[in-house]
């Protein structure tokens, strides 16, 4: 059976006794009633399979499974099913850019992680989140990370309730997850994004990658010599990262983006908003285009085949592309207008293969 990170959340909730939450990944009751979750931006699998025994703390942690990233598999998405244990197709960040259904002609795109303050986080992510139904059952928790991230939109959708800690620096990151793991029945999400950031800038392997792997094997060397007596730690990530080849500029020099209205998604994963009577002709168009290096879903036919979860609610279906691509091997697919910026990109993320959505899930 294929676990996500949804799973893990309402798993190690549900350990500290927040009632209403399951167990999926029978993780049992917590030990010491204390649990923190370091989730470390773009370090998949992958990562740990290819460098993981270079970094002594890293490795040794205990290797408890293989999580699976959300589809799309991208830092939106994995960290709103954190927040909240539930799917994309129910919490409805379905992208790192999606349409705002019924906002103007043209639509508009969100883009989740620089957000619009035109659309109230609540109303577009209205579910309870588990940090808030655990403060509701007394339970402290609390959310360490940058300070840049406390009054975004997107931490107000996808990862509000709870007390906020602001950390720059390791050091702070450090005892800010201490100090709040001191409390009876205590919970502590920890961000870290160096990772992701030397992938994006410099691609995975890379000397600024590895650097960001010490990194991370110094904030595991202390946590684990620190934490409180009882914690559980938990590492982990939101998708995995591959080093990009072939591109190809949507819309120049081609003809792939007529009869499209909004353009959303990501390099590796687009989604095309479509008149419904256009639909056929653009995927044939694209289909003609690319061949195998892409596969192309309907928006019924990506939920029916459950990439976005079992069930998807009426709110959030309009937000996901008319036509879904999803880039094969290593192809980038490339918005004209923002050309530069995603070519200076060296990692990318968003798609189905195993590098950008296998997750590892590690223990102490």
């Amino acid at each position: 059976m294929t676990y996500e990170l949804s799973d893990l959340s309402r798993s190690v909730f549900s350990s500290l006794g927040v009632t209403g939450l399951d167990d999926p990944l029978s993780i049992g009751a917590s030990p010491g009633n204390r649990e923190c979750i370091l989730l470390v931006d773009g370090m998949g699998k992958n990562a740990i399979d290819k460098y993981g025994r270079d970094f002594p703390n890293i490795s040794s942690l205990h290797y408890d499974r293989t999580l699976k990233a959300t589809f799309p598999s991208t830092t939106a998405t994995s960290l709103t099913s954190l927040g909240t244990g539930r799917r994309a197709g129910e919490h409805g960040m379905v992208g790192y850019t999606m349409r705002v259904p019924h906002s103007g002609r043209p639509e508009r795109l969100l883009n989740a992680l620089k957000w619009d303050e035109r659309i109230d986080p609540q109303i577009w992510q209205p579910h309870d989140t588990l940090f808030e139904i655990a403060m509701a059952q007394g339970i402290s928790v609390s959310h360490v990370s940058g300070k840049r991230y406390e009054n975004t939109g997107f931490t107000r959708a996808a990862l509000r309730g709870g007390r906020y800690r602001g950390a720059n620096t390791l050091t702070e990151l450090v005892s800010e997850t201490i100090d709040s793991l001191k409390s009876d029945r205590s919970f502590v999400y920890l961000y870290l994004n160096d990772v992701d950031e030397a992938s994006h800038g410099e691609g995975f392997g890379s000397e600024k990658f590895l650097t960001g792997m010490r990194k991370v094997d110094s904030l595991i060397e202390q946590l684990t010599t620190m934490l409180p007596k009882g914690t559980r730690l938990w590492v982990t990530s939101d998708h995995g990262m591959i080093n990009r080849g072939e591109y190809c500029v949507l819309g120049k020099e081609n003809h792939l983006l007529e009869d499209v209205s909004l353009l959303g998604g990501e390099p590796r994963n687009r989604y095309l908003y479509v008149e419904e009577s256009q639909i056929e002709k653009v995927r044939a168009r694209w289909r003609d285009f690319f061949g195998s290096q892409v596969e192309i879903y309907s928006r019924d036919e990506a939920i029916t085949r459950g990439l976005f979860g079992p069930k998807v609610l009426d709110q959030v279906i309009e937000r996901i592309g008319d036509l879904i691509v999803v880039a094969q091997g290593d192809l980038i697919l490339v918005e004209p207008d923002r050309e530069a910026l995603q070519l200076a990109m060296v990692g990318h993320h968003g798609g189905l293969t195993a590098d950008e959505s296998e997750i590892p899930l590690l223990s102490f």
